[in-house]
C-alpha cells in the first residue's frame, strides 16, 4: 500500500495485485472492447514515451475534452502524467468561450479530444489560443491527428529509460492535475490538485467501499474530467475492479442490463428518474399485483439501517424484497448492490426505497477542493444513517465554525487555485479550507449538509431562509422536477418550478383532464397549476412562516445543462436561472 504515493502508481498495483483481462472496457460499433491491467500500463507506457519524443517537459499542461467516458481517456491520464506532466480535464459541455479561456490561463500545450462535436468548438477558438500547439482525437476524424499516431511514435521502446527517470523524479507533493470548478457564477477556477491530494482521498476513502478485489465490475458513466469520477475510477484500479465506461446517459439502462455492475456513481437526479420509472411502471399494473407493488413501496420507505425497525418490519421487508424489489434489481443487471451518490442531497425516501431493495445508494460529501471526499456514508459497522453524508473518512478533519460554515483540514486539501494566490488565502485559512457550506457533525460523528452559505439570503424582513433545505423538500413531490427558491432582499420567498412533464402528463391522463401537449402549454395550464399549488401548500407545513413558499411560477422548459440551468454536476446555476427567468421573477414580485 504505501508504494501508492502518485496517480500512476495505481495501474502497476493493480497489474501486480490483479492483472485482470478487463480493465478498462469501451463499447466500440456495438461491441465491448477489453483492454487488460498489462495493454494499460503497456499503452501508458507507449504513450509516455511518445510524449517525450514531442519534447514535453516536466510541468507542461495537456488538455483533454471528452464527450464520453473511455479507455483512451485513462491512457492518456497515466502517460501525460508519468512524464512530470499536468492534465487538464476540461467539460465537454461548456461554452466555446469557457475553452479558450481554460487552455490559455493553463496554459496547454496539447489538446485531447473525443469527437467531432468537440473538435469543431475547438477549432472556432484555437486561433485564439497560441500556446496550443495540436489537436489529437480518439475517434477517428478527417483532418484531424489521430491519437494512434502516438502510439505508433511510442512503439520504439529506446527512450524507456528516459520515461523511468521522469517518473522517478515525480514527487508526492508535485501538481498531477488542474480543475476547473463548473462555477455557479463567474469565470472557472483552477484547482490545483497534487498526486499526494488525490492518492491520500483513494486510500483514505477506499475502506468505506465494499469490493469483491479483483472480481467486482463497475459502470462508470458520470463526467470522468469531474475529480469525483476520477478519484472512484482509481478506487476501481486500486481494488481490481473491471470499469466498463457507459456509452451516454441515454443508454445507462441498456448498458446496466448489458454489464451487470456491482457498483456505479450517481447523482440524485439519475437516481430520481429510475425511481421515477420504476413507479410509472407500477402504477400501469392491475389488481392484485398494483397493490403488491404499492404496499412494497410503503414498506421501503419506513426502511431503517441495522434492523432499527424490528422483527415484524423486517418480516415484512424479506417478503417484499422477494415479491417485488428483486425484480427493481434484476431490471438494473442482477448484480448492482451499490451506487455511490454526490454532487447533491439525496431524497431521504430514496436512500431508503433503495436500500429497501437492497441497492444501496451510500451519500457523501466533498468538493472539488477536497479530492473531493470529506466524508461518506457506509452500510458496514453502523456507518450508515439516512439523511446525513456519513462519517468523516480516515486523516481529514472536519470542524464547524461559530457561523455553520465547515471547514476542512487533511491531506485531500488542494495545492490552491491556479495563478491566484488571493483567491486561494481566502479559502485557506491556518491550514483549514472553508467549504462554503453550512453544515453540522451529529453525536455519532454523521455530517450533515444543510446549505450553501453564499446561496443563504435575508427576506427584507430580516429573516434567513436556507433555499437548499426548501428546494429538498419540494423535490419530495412527484409534480417538481427542478426547484430554484427566490426572494433575496423581498418581502417573501417565491420559487421557480419546472413541472416534472412526463409525471405531469401521466396524472393528466389518469384524471382525463386537458393540459395540452407542449412542455409550454402545460406550464401555463391552471389546473397543473393548482395541483402543483397543493403540493407546495402540503409540503410547506414543514416550515416556519417565514420560510413558507408563498408564490411560485412555473417554467415552459426542461431545465438542462446545455439550457444553462444546471452545471455539469447537475447542480442549479442560480444567476444564471434567475436571468434566465426574469420576467417570471417580476411576475411573482413586481
Amino acid at each position: 500500500m504505501s508504494a501508492i504515493t502518485r496517480l500512476f502508481d495505481f495501474p502497476y498495483h493493480q497489474q501486480k495485485n490483479y492483472n485482470i483481462p478487463d480493465a478498462l472496457v469501451t463499447k466500440q460499433d456495438g461491441v465491448w472492447v477489453k483492454t487488460s491491467t498489462e495493454e494499460y500500463v503497456e499503452k501508458a507506457n507507449t504513450i509516455s514515451r511518445a510524449l517525450l519524443r514531442l519534447g514535453i517537459q516536466k510541468n507542461d499542461k495537456i488538455a483533454i475534452i471528452s464527450s464520453n467516458n473511455r479507455t483512451e481517456w485513462h491512457i492518456m491520464d497515466i502517460g501525460i502524467l508519468q512524464t512530470g506532466a499536468q492534465t487538464v480535464p476540461v467539460y465537454p459541455t461548456i461554452s466555446e468561450a469557457d475553452y479558450e479561456y481554460i487552455l490559455n490561463h493553463s496554459e496547454a500545450s496539447y489538446c485531447f479530444v473525443s469527437d467531432d462535436v468537440v473538435l469543431d468548438k475547438l477549432n472556432a477558438i484555437k486561433q485564439n489560443v497560441p500556446k496550443l500547439k495540436e489537436i489529437y482525437s480518439f475517434n477517428k476524424i478527417e483532418g484531424c491527428k489521430n491519437w494512434s499516431k502516438l502510439l505508433e511514435l511510442g512503439k520504439d521502446i529506446s527512450n524507456q529509460e528516459e520515461v523511468e527517470e521522469r517518473k522517478n523524479n515525480v514527487k508526492p507533493l508535485e501538481l498531477a492535475t488542474i480543475i476547473y470548478t463548473s462555477g455557479t457564477t463567474g469565470k472557472p477556477k483552477g484547482v490545483m490538485l497534487s498526486h499526494n491530494n488525490i492518492v491520500s482521498n483513494v486510500l483514505d476513502s477506499a475502506s468505506r467501499i465494499p469490493f469483491e478485489a479483483g472480481k467486482s465490475k463497475a459502470l462508470s458513466f458520470l463526467p470522468i474530467c469531474h475529480i469525483y469520477e476520477r478519484m472512484v475510477t482509481y478506487i476501481y484500479q486500486y481494488y481490481g475492479v473491471a470499469i466498463y465506461f457507459g456509452e451516454s446517459i441515454e443508454k445507462i439502462s441498456d448498458n446496466v442490463k448489458e454489464v451487470g455492475p456491482n457498483v456505479m456513481t450517481g447523482v440524485p437526479r439519475l437516481i430520481e428518474k429510475v425511481y421515477e420509472k420504476i413507479i410509472a411502471k407500477g402504477s400501469e399494473l392491475t389488481g392484485i399485483k398494483k397493490k403488491l407493488f404499492f404496499w412494497a413501496i410503503s414498506v421501503g420507505l419506513r426502511y431503517e439501517p441495522d434492523g432499527a425497525n424490528g422483527w415484524w418490519y423486517e418480516f415484512q421487508l424479506s417478503i417484499a424484497r422477494k415479491l417485488i424489489f428483486s425484480k427493481w434489481k434484476a431490471g438494473l443487471g442482477g448484480n448492482l448492490d451499490l451506487i455511490v451518490n454526490g454532487s447533491a442531497a439525496l431524497q431521504p425516501r430514496l436512500a431508503r426505497v433503495f436500500a429497501a431493495a437492497e441497492i444501496y445508494v451510500m451519500e457523501g460529501y466533498g468538493l472539488s477542493e477536497t479530492s473531493p471526499v470529506i466524508s461518506v456514508n457506509d452500510r458496514r459497522n453502523g456507518g450508515f444513517k439516512i439523511g446525513t453524508a456519513g462519517k468523516i473518512i480516515d486523516n481529514v478533519e472536519v470542524k464547524i465554525a461559530e457561523d455553520g460554515e465547515i471547514l476542512c483540514k487533511g491531506p485531500n486539501v488542494m495545492m490552491g487555485y491556479y495563478k491566484d494566490e488571493k483567491l486561494t488565502s481566502e479559502a485557506i485559512v491556518d491550514g483549514y479550507f472553508h467549504t462554503g457550506d453550512i453544515g453540522q457533525v451529529d453525536a455519532e460523528g454523521f455530517l450533515k449538509i444543510t446549505d450553501r452559505k453564499k446561496e443563504m439570503f435575508k427576506t427584507s424582513g430580516g429573516k434567513y431562509i436556507a433555499p437548499q433545505l426548501i428546494e429538498n423538500a419540494m423535490k419530495q413531490s412527484r409534480f417538481i422536477g427542478e426547484i430554484m427558491v427566490v426572494g433575496d432582499g423581498e418581502k417573501m420567498p417565491g420559487a421557480f418550478i419546472q413541472p416534472d412533464f412526463e409525471f405531469v402528463k401521466q396524472w393528466a391522463k389518469k384524471k382525463n383532464i386537458s393540459i395540452g401537449s407542449t412542455n409550454k402549454e402545460i406550464s401555463a395550464n391552471d389546473e397543473v397549476k393548482k395541483r402543483i399549488d397543493e403540493e407546495v401548500e402540503t409540503i410547506n407545513q414543514k416550515f416556519g412562516h417565514w420560510e413558507k413558499i408563498k408564490r411560485f411560477e412555473l417554467t415552459p422548459d426542461v431545465w438542462s445543462i446545455d439550457g444553462g440551468h444546471l452545471t455539469p454536476t447537475m447542480k442549479l446555476k442560480r444567476k444564471s436561472v434567475m436571468e434566465i427567468y426574469k420576467d417570471l421573477y417580476d411576475k411573482i414580485y413586481r
